[in-house]
């Protein structure tokens, strides 16, 4: 779980999902979050057969997020959840025991209570300051120490979202995290598997590193 792409059109520059999901693929990203929160539920479904087919291709796997009917619907691999969402318990329980789940946290109690709820990772953040997501103010670029914080309470992996670059990506995987998801630093660059690779370098160098 080194490089983690969450896919939002509106920074698409004007490209399809589809592509630049293919693009970050090919760059080599490691998993794929269908979010689009803006569009409608039918709309994410049918985004969400088209990224099935190209991440079952792959072998990358696809998690939706919030919406456990939608990660049914599309036969993804699993779901990530919020605070507003339904428990980890609960969708482990819909979903079965094969299935993946994430889960956002921000501070050191809530990693801890996700990792003993039965998530299989964790979506640190927002590290950096970044306007890509609406999160609340104690949840806003909560730094690097945090980061190391929450490495050192839990054993399951994680990665560090929020205001990621492939120049900060090494500083977040030295503070702990096991790799880095993003939204624009993929979906917004002129060549999103050139970024990607870019990215994945920078994760990958530190973890040697390290």
């Amino acid at each position: 779980m080194r490089t983690y792409l969450v896919t939002q059109s509106d920074h698409s520059l004007d490209r399809g999902t589809a592509d630049v999901v293919r693009a970050a693929i090919e760059g080599g990203v490691d998993v794929v979050q269908l979010r689009e929160k803006h569009a409608t539920a039918r709309e994410r479904y049918e985004l969400g057969r088209e990224l099935r087919e190209l991440t079952r291709e792959a072998d990358v796997p696809l998690v939706v997020n919030d919406r456990l009917d939608l990660a049914v619907a599309v036969d993804a691999d699993g779901v990530h959840l919020g605070d507003d969402d339904l428990p980890v318990s609960v969708a482990r329980e819909q979903l079965g025991d094969g299935a993946i789940v994430g889960r956002s946290v921000s501070t050191v109690e809530a990693a801890r209570e996700a990792e003993r709820a039965g998530a299989d990772y964790l979506g640190v953040g927002a590290v950096f300051a970044t306007r890509t997501k609406d999160v609340r103010a104690d949840d806003a670029e909560i730094g690097l120490s945090r980061v190391e914080a929450i490495a050192e309470a839990v054993e399951i992996p994680f990665v560090g979202i929020g205001g990621v670059t492939s120049e900060n990506a090494g500083d977040v995987v030295a503070a702990g995290a096991d790799g880095v998801a993003v939204v624009s630093e993929i979906t917004a660059a002129d060549d999103p598997a050139a970024a990607t690779r870019r990215l994945r370098a920078a994760v990958e160098d530190r973890r040697v590193e390290a």
